[in-house]
């Protein structure tokens, strides 16, 4: 996978970054503007994904239909206590056997299960990112 890209590359960083998953739970972190929920819009059209893919941050998890079935996008900035986790059944998600993008999941890193795939994007420049496996 291409650690370092231009922001016109990110379609195929993308789609490599799906195919090099060991998982189904994916954790993206980055600052704020980094983007990703750009690059897990990105992601979830090599999914098959129609729907219109945008940021979960006043919903907390958003559901997009997939010829697989549903695939969850969170994003957890808004929350308070990582105990608000119980209050919308993330463990049910988590356990679903269905894609799960994280965004913000540093907030609830005591409610993570053990086996995850984690990313972290960096701003290099207005135009270039660094997307490196944890």
């Amino acid at each position: 996978m291409k650690s370092l890209f231009n922001l016109s590359e990110l379609d195929s960083v993308a789609k490599n970054l799906i195919y090099s998953l060991s998982t189904k739970i994916i954790r993206i972190d980055g600052i704020m503007g980094s983007g990703k929920t750009t690059l897990i819009s990105s992601a979830c059209k090599h999914l098959n994904i129609q729907d219109e893919i945008s940021s979960p941050t006043f919903s907390i998890v958003n559901t997009y239909s997939s010829p697989k079935g549903p695939v969850y996008h969170f994003d957890f900035y808004r929350l308070k206590n990582s105990n608000e986790v119980y209050d919308f059944g993330l463990e049910d998600y988590l356990d679903s056997g269905h894609f799960c993008f994280l965004e913000w999941a540093e907030k609830i890193t005591p409610h993570l299960p053990e086996d995850y795939d984690h990313f972290n994007l960096e701003v290099i420049s207005n135009d270039l990112r660094k997307l490196t496996k944890n």
